[in-house]
């Protein structure tokens, strides 16, 4: 992610800013990834603190991503409101990500997935809130927009690495995926890397359940195993991940003597090879620092050759989604 100035004084500025120090209102502006002082703001500016211009056309004056979100939680329930804003923000900076690629820009001819974002707590009483894709609808539990909920069911699943980001990340990888699969060369390909995404879905979730493998060679995390269309967005998450990385590092000019330079783009490189290797040296090195002061690793996870075989692969077809003309085949995904 970028660092950013005020167009008024020239103040730093970052990604959740709403006012400047010189007293400006400030808006982020998608197409053009800076801040502005000019534009209508988003309908939830005031209610989940969202600094995005308003989309033309959009109902209610709401903007790109709020646009998007066709449920939202309980907000009866009083902490509700705090986690749905948590979890917008995080949606926001994943779509901001992706429209460096020109992802769900005006020029993405494209179909846009559908959030619904349910609170496992409701004035009824506690709900069942399954995270997951199917039919162009992605359901997110904002429940663990929490801290400490995070850190509890990370520990109850034996997890490395588990945040609000990253759930947008790989439930949105599996929207992009099928966006992907409607140019059959990609479904060709995609076949001979990852295996075939036509094998029974839950049957392969069961025994995962059941007998989960570690992550290996070419998968990167034990999830990834289980079935074609997870090792896809794990895989997706985890480039995003990694590319982002790289791309805040340069931003806020922080770099070993191989890189990345300031004004670095990530986003921009054709290359990935370069990249990942930037951004793993940059996890090291950021892993050491937290250790001095007893923190969790940054980047717990190794990337093998054959993980970046498949990064690779990714990184070609997400950065033309304008090639994608026709509708999503939907399917389910967890």
């Amino acid at each position: 992610m970028q660092i950013f100035t005020c167009p008024n004084c020239g103040t730093t500025l970052y990604f959740r800013n709403t006012t400047c120090r010189c007293g400006s209102d400030v808006f982020f502006d998608p197409d053009r990834q800076s801040m502005s002082t000019q534009g209508t703001a988003c309908a939830n500016r005031q209610s989940i603190g969202c600094n995005w211009i308003a989309e033309d056309g959009a109902d209610g004056d709401l903007c790109r991503s709020c646009a998007m979100t066709e449920v939202t939680p309980d907000l009866r329930e009083a902490q509700n409101a705090e986690l749905w804003a948590t979890a917008e923000f995080a949606k926001r900076w994943m779509l901001a990500n992706l429209a460096r690629w020109g992802w769900f820009t005006p020029g993405d001819p494209g179909t846009r997935p559908v959030f619904k974002m349910l609170s496992e707590q409701t004035a009824k009483g506690e709900a069942e809130i399954i995270m997951g894709h199917a039919d162009g609808i992605i359901t997110i539990n904002v429940t663990e927009s929490s801290d400490a909920e995070l850190a509890k069911r990370q520990e109850n699943l034996g997890e490395l690495y588990r945040t609000m980001l990253g759930h947008m990340r790989h439930e949105t990888a599996h929207f992009l995926q099928l966006r992907l699969a409607e140019d059959p060369r990609f479904l060709t390909a995609f076949r001979e890397i990852f295996g075939d995404e036509r094998a029974d879905y839950g049957e392969a979730l069961e025994t995962h359940y059941a007998s989960p493998k570690p992550a290996d060679a070419t998968h990167i995390t034990s999830y990834a195993t289980a079935h074609p269309h997870e090792d896809w967005a794990e895989t997706t998450a985890h480039l995003l991940h990694l590319i982002d990385l790289v791309d805040s590092a340069a931003s806020a000019q922080l770099s070993l003597p191989e890189g990345p330079q300031p004004g670095h783009d990530a986003y921009g490189a054709i290359d990935l090879a370069p990249e990942l290797t930037m951004a793993v040296d940059l996890a090291l090195a950021i892993n050491h620092v937290n250790r001095a002061m007893d923190l969790s690793d940054l980047y717990p996870f190794a990337v093998p050759d054959g993980v970046r075989d498949k990064m690779a692969f990714i990184h070609r077809w997400l950065r033309d989604p304008a090639q994608i003309q026709s509708q999503p085949k939907m399917a389910s995904a967890g």
